[in-house]
């Protein structure tokens, strides 16, 4: 049966909200597939902001990767502001989708991204508003699936209660298997109903379903032993490893947003994973291994998305770009081709390590030059080696020091602040370097009008790392460490003035804190704080901490734990953690060890240069490292015709 569109009723409301240009849909690129030719029809969230959500490259590919497919179809949701939100409820427009503006409820699978956990209450009001039960088990058979999906997924727990189902990994083929799941069961009619379903996807080993584990607990809090209650569910679920990515060059037409967004233009991912091993990193411990697209299949991808949207600036992205084994010639080879284009290259933040002039030069060779962008994490050498951030200050200083030298006024460099084992004096040295930097720029240069920015966010511990055991720093020391060195930086009246100074207060990791490292009874505070009226949570002009910690305060009474149990507590090797049911293929004992190097300050090399560490992945996901060079260089074999 046809489901019909929602915007009659939604554009009257329009005029009243900001910026509704949003909401309308129609983006270039975007599809619209006939409602009835198909047989499994997806709606998929990055619960947040169109501005943030749009050019979010899970999601872009995912959509690509399920339309492609006969008989199935996508759309994208994104949460609404709470203006659009208070009229929705008014006037009883249902969560809609921007590609057909159909109920997000008509749908089979409604597929939630998160790479934060602080959207887990635009996830409660995405469901809400789409008529869906707030609770998985309060749903019937004609509610959709609601999976979640993303890096925040590798520890489900704290939203266990209302998630139907979580992937663990890449998405591209779990979605393709999933689909054919759920394709078979509806032709057969629906067998054993809602529950039937869900039991076939948990059989297969490779998706979550909270319903069928049950948690035990101890006396004092801690997780006794997390235990599967159906017959055929395993133990262990185990992350998907999308191998080749030449074999999934998506996006192959990206979305061209109508409004704006915080990323302008078109971007290709250039490798997946990361071995630095930094310990601190979640992305870089759950992506493994290393995975690098080929120079060919990067230099048809940036041509294919260029002609397809008209962008003038290209993304090459990944954990740690300059770390691929070809990007010289990447970047050389697509500086020269689009030259007369005048088409920009970008990196995310560049390593200390992996920067050199060259590359740096072929990035602004048809774009403007921008400042550069560094990550050292931590101020002293010290730290630097408790994080395993092989960097030294000499490093630093040699590498701004050439690119002040070839022209670059402008360095950020970005830090945390409550690392393990940290000192303020170890915070205090954030300053120290940065006035060094800015010293060697004037030497250089012999110019006073050179800038360094200083970027800190304070430390969350994650899950599938070997700082999930580690104490995390209380709000209070955190601004109480910053502010020292705030004071310590504006009163250098030598070079105080040319270092800009930003940070984020600790409240907002305590929070995030909570959520990554939660289990289950982190449920109950989740939706005290929606019911409260949390909202955009990663938002600072809408984040209330005293919200959340008076709802942690309601939803974990009569439990025996409380925020700082979850949050500024270090965690033994004996105990359970919420996550360790999840598999990402690194090896607890491995973390555990990495663990221990840490608090002695030892560092770990690149496996990717290397004998193998033992973290486990390869082996256990049955897969490898898979690097350069290749030899090949862009433009002879893809010469484009003008």
């Amino acid at each position: 049966m046809t489901v019909e569109s929602v915007f009659p009723r939604l554009e009257a409301l329009l005029p009243h909200v900001q910026k509704p240009i949003q909401y309308v849909g129609g983006e270039l690129n975007s599809t619209v597939k006939d409602w009835d030719a198909c047989d499994v029809r997806w709606a998929l969230m990055y619960p947040d902001a169109y501005e943030v959500g749009l050019p979010n490259q899970g999601v872009m590919i995912l959509y690509e990767v399920l339309n492609e497919r006969e008989g199935v179809l996508a759309e994208r949701t994104y949460s609404v502001w709470p203006d659009l939100e208070a009229l929705m409820r008014e006037h009883r427009v249902p969560q809609f989708t921007v590609d057909a503006h159909r109920p997000v409820k008509a749908f089979d699978v409604f597929g939630l991204s998160f790479s934060t956990e602080l959207g887990y209450t635009n996830m409660l009001t995405a469901l809400d508003l789409a008529g869906i039960p707030l609770e998985a088990k309060d749903r019937t058979l004609d509610d959709p699936i609601v999976l979640a999906g993303g890096h925040a997924a590798f520890n489900p727990e704290p939203i266990a209660d209302f998630i139907d189902c979580a992937v663990v990994g890449d998405g591209e083929q779990a979605v393709l298997d999933m689909t054919e799941i759920i394709r078979a069961w509806k032709a057969e009619g629906r067998p054993g109903g809602r529950d039937e379903v869900l039991l076939r996807l948990a059989k297969t080993g490779g998706f979550y379903v909270p319903r069928f584990y049950d948690v035990e607990y101890l006396p004092d809090g801690r997780i006794g032993r997390v235990v599967p209650n159906r017959a055929g569910v395993p133990w262990r679920v185990s992350k998907h490893t999308v191998m080749d990515l030449d074999e999934w060059p998506y996006p192959k037409q990206p979305l061209v947003p109508l409004a704006e967004t915080v990323h302008e233009r078109m971007s290709v991912e250039i490798f997946r994973g990361c071995t630095r091993g930094c310990r601190f990193c979640q992305a870089g411990m759950i992506t493994r291994p290393v995975r690098e697209r080929s120079i060919t299949g990067i230099g048809e991808m940036v041509e294919r998305g260029l002609k397809a949207t008209g962008f003038e600036e290209v993304g090459l992205l990944s954990l740690s770009s300059a770390d691929h084994t070809e990007i010289g010639d990447i970047a050389k080879g697509l500086a020269d081709r689009y030259t007369e284009d005048k088409i920009g290259l970008s990196l995310p933040s560049t390593r200390v390590d992996a920067f050199n002039i060259d590359l740096a030069n072929e990035l602004t060779r048809n774009g403007r030059r921008s400042g550069l962008t560094f990550a050292p994490e931590g101020g002293s050498e010290r730290i630097r080696k408790v994080i395993n951030k092989m960097v030294s200050e000499e490093d630093l200083i040699r590498t701004v020091s050439t690119a002040y030298g070839n022209g670059w006024r402008q360095v950020k460099l970005y830090f945390m602040c409550g690392l393990p084992t940290e000192t303020d004096e170890d915070v205090l040295q954030i300053g120290e370097m940065a006035k060094n930097v800015i010293q060697k720029g004037r030497e250089v240069t012999g110019q006073n009008d050179i800038r360094c920015t200083v970027s800190i966010g304070g430390f969350v511990p994650k899950p599938h790392t070997p700082f999930q055991w580690a104490p995390q720093l209380s709000a209070e020391d955190t601004d109480a460490r910053l502010t020292k060195l705030r004071d310590s930086i504006r009163g250098d009246r030598k070079y105080g003035k040319n270092i800009g100074y930003r940070y984020h207060d600790g409240k907002p990791g305590i929070v995030e804190g909570l959520l990554s490292r939660g289990d289950r009874r982190i449920g109950a505070v989740i939706r005290a704080v929606y019911e409260d009226g949390g909202r955009f949570d990663g938002w600072r002009e809408h984040f209330s901490y005293d919200r959340w910690m008076a709802s942690a305060e309601k939803g974990l009474a009569g439990t025996g734990v409380d925020v700082d149990w979850y949050t500024t507590r270090e965690r033994t090797y004996e105990e359970v953690l919420p996550w360790d049911h999840l598999d990402s293929g690194l090896d607890k004992d491995w973390l555990w060890e990495d663990w221990q190097d840490a608090l002695e300050e030892v560092e770990v090399d690149d496996c990717r240069w290397t004998p193998c560490f033992d973290c486990g992945v390869c082996p256990q996901m049955s897969t490898e490292i898979q690097i350069g060079p290749t030899g090949v260089k862009l433009l002879p074999l893809t010469v484009v015709n003008k």
